[in-house]
């Protein structure tokens, strides 16, 4: 293990911002504990249906608060990919090629995903699976989806938007909830905000490519500023406190996204901005910082397959020993809660099996030399 650790603080280029790195791993993870802990699959009569503990007991909505940080991985994203853009540039690669080696890194786990999905939903047809349960699990295995599309298209777009201010597509979010909300115009709009609303946080990262909003009055213009515009949201203008959806609310602030889920990813960005140079002291550690460089070569198989661990969990479970606690029940009750955190190590290593199996379709030979100049 010290070798491993040693190899791997050997193979960091001195210049990479390490911070970035912990940004995007916990921006993976909290994606992973907050779908695990807040989505639950229903044994109803040999059916499977999907339930979440935020529509019974909404004292857990705080949940929502900790774990929906994609607007991190966005952040992230926007400085790398607008970084990475500039430095092909300068060696004469062309836009064409820049986008295809980025579209190739995460077509190819994506196509093999599909694939044994794909196979997999033949075979439990076949086999005599209900249709209701079938279309539970494969819209868990297809609703994370949204999230790689609009990712491929914010970095198709970067030479547009890498020298975008955050301002103007925040304005379009705060437009299009004016219309939908507050005068009562159609819903269709707010399809509008699945770009623009996550155009913010990847605008934050392009800019500080650039070398702007940088410093730490950023930060905590971005945490206060997008604490007070949520909370202000919520308590008076009527937006769900839940930072992603509930089954059966009205609105969600996720889907798509709104002007509070907007509000509360700019606070988690300016406190991210503001932890970094914390991050890095720490990251100075060669130990600490191969705990948060390994899982940051495979980060897409981990998101990728984190649900399909979780099903596989379900699934034998109920064929094995029938209805269990935590896994099986209605999400209503405390003792749901406990004996779901007692299945979260069981999950983990479904996902680690998952990870052991189909880490090679990801960056096809980045843990040779251990290459973190690939990350």
């Amino acid at each position: 293990m010290r070798e491993l650790v040693r190899r791997i603080d050997a193979a960091t280029p001195p210049g990479r911002d390490r911070a970035l790195d912990a940004v995007r791993a916990w921006g993976i993870l909290g994606v992973v504990l907050g779908h695990w802990l807040v989505t639950a699959l229903v044994a109803d009569g040999g059916t499977l249906h999907g339930a979440s503990p935020l529509q019974h007991q909404p004292r857990l909505v705080p949940l929502s608060w900790i774990f929906q940080t994609l607007a991190l991985f966005f952040l992230v994203s926007g400085q790398v990919a607008a970084t990475g853009y500039a430095r092909a540039r300068e060696r004469g690669t062309s836009y064409r090629q820049w986008m295809g080696a980025r579209t190739a890194r995460l077509a190819r786990p994506v196509a093999v995903l599909l694939v044994v999905w794909g196979v997999a939903a033949s075979a439990m047809a076949a086999g005599g699976v209900d249709a209701q349960t079938l279309r539970t699990l494969l819209d868990l295995v297809l609703s994370p989806l949204w999230f790689l599309l609009v990712l491929t298209g914010l970095t198709a777009a970067t030479p547009l938007v890498a020298r975008l201010h955050p301002l103007w597509p925040l304005l379009v979010v705060a437009l299009v909830d004016l219309v939908r909300f507050a005068l009562g115009g159609p819903a269709w709009p707010g399809w509008l905000t699945v770009a623009a609303g996550w155009l913010v946080p990847y605008c934050l990262g392009a800019a500080r490519a650039r070398g702007r909003l940088s410093g730490r009055a950023t930060g905590w213009t971005l945490l206060i500023g997008g604490a007070a515009t949520t909370v202000a949201l919520v308590l008076w203008a009527g937006y769900p406190a839940s930072m992603v959806g509930v089954p059966g609310a009205a609105v969600s602030n996720l889907n798509p996204p709104t002007l509070a889920a907007v509000a509360f990813g700019a606070a988690q960005c300016g406190a991210a901005l503001l932890l970094l140079g914390p991050l890095r002291r720490a990251l100075r550690r060669p130990a600490v910082w191969a705990a948060v460089a390994l899982p940051n070569l495979r980060a897409m198989t981990v998101f990728l397959w984190h649900q399909t661990a979780m099903m596989a969990v379900t699934l034998l479970g109920l064929l094995a020993a029938g209805p269990l606690p935590g896994l099986h029940t209605a999400p209503d009750g405390a003792a749901w809660v406990l004996a779901r955190l007692l299945w979260l190590p069981v999950f983990a290593l479904a996902l680690l099996g998952c990870w052991a199996v189909f880490r090679s379709y990801e960056l096809r030979g980045a843990l040779r030399g251990l290459r973190l100049r690939r990350l």
